[in-house]
């Protein structure tokens, strides 16, 4: 995670994000090589209480192996994490060694404390996270061995999971039959940082390729232009929402990028985040609501980390935000960072309805601070 020249900005506004990235190198990182690492598993514990103790195992996912993967990957050569380069190792291992489905191919979405196969199903979220953590190792260490990985997730991404129309389906079983479950919009958006963070890392046609037919299909099938929302199942589909977080975290994904910038999707996406920042933001205090209906009503006040931190992370891609961030970051800051760690609830009144750390919330503050280094780096 590199260091931000800060001559760009605000002093405040500048000082504020260095607390919140120290407390991140501080306290946040050293949670998981110290209290949350599992050294006989080589695994992170699914999440730790507030008092730092791992919360009673009762699985591993792949998913949280994979985001981990990124996390150290991200801090390699950073000189307050020197052995990022151990501990990723370890988890590409056990990513492998634990997960990895020797019969079928692909990989299971959990294992029990054993270490057994528990949920067996094969699920695209966890892909998806697979070819990004690989994509991101691999370009820091250019091991043959990574890059194999890298290609079977994306081989089984492509033979699998596709539905035949630009998309895929959500999950499948262990065999890959068919369970019915169609496309579903979360998978399908880590899906396609997946695709963008291959192709950061190295010339890929097929994935390029996939990557915008992926942006077709969710242009056609998945966004409501009567609304101006991404809508969380395909359109027509029963009891239909939309998310504020992944608005912002398209929005993010779609303006960073040359391959997507200025498709359909991407303007659609524009309209999304001012759609999602007017009805899901409260304009006083910052806070980020879960969920909204269709009609842009709220339906789940609830106030999560990481959404708040897709929503900061967006801002540093819109012009004329700086008033934004700065208020957006001390909302970080006051509400959900704390001396020990984080919070990663409040309610819709914003009181601590969750205290417990989970091991895949780091992902999202290392995105979120790595685009704020960019946004500081002018």
């Amino acid at each position: 995670m590199p260091d931000a020249p800060l001559s760009t900005a605000k002093p405040e506004l500048s000082a504020v994000f260095c607390t919140v990235q120290q407390h991140f190198m501080d306290v946040i990182v050293p949670l998981w090589q110290g209290p949350g690492w599992n050294a006989e598993m080589a695994l992170p514990f699914e999440a730790l209480d507030a008092e730092h103790r791992p919360l009673p195992v009762q699985r591993y996912r792949a998913m949280a192996c994979a985001r981990q993967l990124f996390l150290f990957s991200s801090l390699m050569g950073h000189p307050s994490v020197p052995d990022a380069d151990v501990r990723a190792a370890a988890l590409f291992r056990s990513l492998q060694r634990h997960f990895h489905d020797a019969e079928h191919g692909g990989w299971f979405y959990s294992i029990d404390p054993q270490g057994a196969p528990l949920d067996r199903r094969k699920d695209l979220y966890t892909h998806a996270f697979i070819v990004f953590a690989c994509a991101h190792y691999w370009g820091k260490v250019r091991e043959p061995l990574v890059e194999s990985v890298l290609n079977a997730a994306l081989h089984v991404v492509a033979e699998r999971f596709a539905d035949g129309d630009g998309l895929y389906d959500a999950v499948l079983a262990e065999n890959w039959s068919s369970l019915n479950a169609g496309p579903l919009q979360n998978p399908l958006m880590h899906l396609a940082e997946a695709f963008l963070a291959t192709l950061e890392v190295r010339e890929d046609s097929d994935t390029l390729a996939a990557l915008m037919a992926l942006a077709d299909g969710m242009q056609r099938r998945f966004v409501d232009v009567g609304h101006g929302v991404m809508l969380e199942k395909p359109l027509g589909a029963v009891d239909n929402w939309s998310e504020p977080g992944h608005q912002f975290e398209w929005f993010y994904l779609l303006e960073s990028s040359a391959h997507l910038r200025g498709t359909p999707l991407h303007r659609s996406l524009t309209t999304a985040f001012a759609h999602a920042q007017a009805q899901g933001v409260d304009q006083t205090t910052g806070a980020v609501a879960s969920a909204l209906q269709v009609d842009g009503s709220v339906k789940d006040g609830t106030q999560r980390i990481w959404a708040q931190a897709e929503y900061l992370r967006a801002l540093t891609l819109r012009p004329d935000s700086q008033g934004l961030l700065a208020r957006q970051l001390g909302a970080l800051q006051d509400h959900f960072l704390h001396p020990t760690g984080w919070n990663e609830c409040l309610d819709s009144h914003g009181r601590v309805s969750r205290s417990d750390m989970p091991s895949t919330t780091p992902y999202h503050l290392a995105t979120c601070y790595i685009g704020l280094a960019e946004y500081f780096d002018g």
